[in-house]
């Protein structure tokens, strides 16, 4: 109870104070956050909350789709797909029985991609030979599986919350067990992550391109997101779509997805978290014991194509008979940068909350729009990423108008003083947002093991905070003026089709 007491002090302290000094907080947190790495690299973070016989715990893979190989995008959202299928203990009927199925399945399956690739009338024949002993061979392989079987083992035993996110700069898998049943998710993870096996993979194929058509191709606003980013980022990884290109996911084979596996699932690319009822001793006995086995690998340094400098406008426009869409994006910074913590400031000053400045304007006084909303650090913040603008128009207000006005709005924050109560207001939220994040096991967990894997590790956490309550009203204006400018714009336009009759 007195580490609950200490934790529930720190988040009354942050709460309260209007003055919250980011290196005071830090040195009160440094009693609760415990930090230790393996010998084989993979690093471990542990805060003990004792309120409930409960913990949680996050995996974060510093790896996302940013850091796929040409021809296989899509490969770490695929990969997370097939993160709880098991291993040669656990899913299996028969391991002996089916990874031999397994290989012949996949010289199928490449046969069969080649066939398609370099196709002929003459050879349609030939490929639908080829179709018939793949299918023979896939449900050959399902007579082995036992379905879900590494998820229902965690459940059985009072799991909660188990799931995986797929983002543009890393991966993450999280769950929540009673405190009683924390060695089973190290027995379980380490096997996952040391031995898996990527069984019913092309299966789970056919449900990638699924979310795929369902997410973008049968979606407008998904189209225009995908092809604005694609315009926005001409060579960066930023521009190319998470879920992956079509005939990328359908060529994409198990083994490609085992390279990438082990080129970047290495124990030194893996920070766990873990909060709840347990003690440091206790987990780090508990990871020396299942999670040194793995074997240290060396990383391989990303070396990621630059995005070259924008020069001048661009726009996508698509058009539907859909709700319109305005969104513009502008180039900025990764999260370490100088301006990073002032251009934060800037998108709440905005667009966050009825007294923002694009809500009043455009949503209150000049009715032009239903909603507005700004971003930061999007698609991602490892890199250099974009502050977008995202708004729907209301009934029979044109693109043109919505965004003149928009315009209009950014182009007084680039010239006008931001007012002090305006940036105090988004200093408030900032740090309400944090102690949102901490109130829960999980929330925490997800918090520490994203910042940690990022330059200046969990403390970040709070330096970002001090560095958010010393941003100046002038430096907030300064970067809008830097940023905020028509020839480093990208806009893209989902227009209202009308049918022949006129309709909308």
């Amino acid at each position: 109870m007195k580490k609950m007491v200490l934790f529930l002090s720190i988040l009354i302290f942050l709460a309260t104070s209007a003055t919250v000094v980011g290196d005071e907080l830090l040195e009160r947190f440094k009693k609760e956050v415990h930090r230790f790495t393996l010998d084989n690299g993979m690093t471990f973070l542990v805060v003990e909350r004792n309120q409930a016989p409960v913990v949680s715990f996050v995996t974060l893979v510093d790896t996302g789709s940013v850091d796929e190989p040409a021809g296989h995008t899509g490969i770490a959202h695929f990969l997370e797909h097939m993160a709880f299928k098991g291993t040669p203990r656990i899913g299996t009927h028969n391991w002996d029985k089916e990874k031999k199925i397994l290989k012949k399945l996949d010289q199928a399956y490449r046969e069969l991609i080649i066939a398609r690739y370099k196709s002929d009338k003459d050879s349609r024949p030939a490929i639908d030979t080829l179709r018939r002993e793949f299918e023979r061979l896939r449900k050959k392989a399902e007579q082995y599986v036992d379905p879900n079987a590494y998820a229902r083992l965690l459940q059985q035993n009072g799991a909660t919350d188990l799931n995986a996110a797929t983002g543009r700069d890393y991966t993450m898998y999280f769950c929540s067990l009673p405190e009683k049943n924390a060695e089973l998710w190290f027995q379980l993870e380490s096997d996952r992550l040391a031995n898996p096996v990527f069984r019913q993979f092309y299966t789970e194929k056919q449900v990638v391109l699924e979310e795929r058509r369902m997410r973008v191709d049968s979606d407008p606003t998904g189209r225009l997101f995908e092809e604005f980013l694609a315009t926005a980022f001409m060579a960066h990884s930023y521009g190319e779509p998470t879920i992956g290109w079509t005939s990328d996911i359908i060529t994409t084979t198990r083994g490609d997805m085992e390279r990438f596996y082990k080129r970047h699932y290495t124990p030194a690319n893996m920070t766990v978290a873990v909060v709840g009822d347990v003690t440091p001793v206790q987990i780090r006995n508990l990871a020396e014991t299942h999670f040194s086995a793995m074997e240290k690998k060396e990383t391989d340094i990303a070396f990621i194509t630059r995005e070259p400098e924008q020069d001048s406008l661009r726009t996508v426009t698509h058009k539907g008979p859909n709700q319109p869409v305005y969104v513009e994006g502008y180039h900025t910074v990764d999260s370490v940068h100088k301006d990073a913590p002032a251009l934060d400031l800037l998108a709440d000053i905005l667009a966050r909350g009825r007294l923002s400045r694009l809500y009043r304007q455009l949503v209150v006084q000049k009715g032009l729009a239903h909603s507005v909303h700004v971003f930061n650090g999007f698609p991602g913040d490892k890199y250099p990423g974009l502050l977008v603008v995202y708004t729907i128009p209301r009934q029979n207000v044109s693109l043109d108008n919505l965004s003149d006005a928009l315009h209009d709005e950014l182009l007084k924050i680039t010239r006008n003083k931001v007012t002090r109560e305006e940036l105090e207001r988004a200093k408030t939220r900032r740090r309400a947002d944090l102690i949102r994040s901490f109130k829960t096991n999980l929330g925490l967990a997800q918090k520490l093991a994203t910042a940690d894997a990022q330059p200046g590790g969990w403390h970040r956490i709070f330096t970002n905070l001090e560095k958010l309550q010393q941003v100046t009203a002038e430096e907030v204006r300064t970067v809008a003026g830097t940023y905020l400018t028509s020839d480093n714009r990208t806009t893209g336009r989902l227009e209202l089709q009308k049918t022949d009759k006129g309709d909308e």
